[in-house]
């Protein structure tokens, strides 16, 4: 996977901390945590409505 965009984001603390806590639990960086949830969002999305088309992609 390709890895050329970035993403900053804001969040309390409190979230922070928690998420933090699940990455280490789960052995992963904070990073590839974020990327696994995203992972699992965009799975979920196109189990429910199909895959999405390259050309819809900008």
């Amino acid at each position: 996977m390709k890895r050329d965009k970035h993403l900053g984001i804001r969040m309390d603390s409190q979230l922070h901390k928690k998420l933090v806590y699940i990455a280490e639990y789960e052995g992963r960086s904070l990073n590839w945590q974020v990327i696994h949830l995203i992972q699992e969002c965009v799975r979920e999305f196109e189990q429910e409505h199909g895959p999405i088309p390259e050309e819809e992609l900008s």
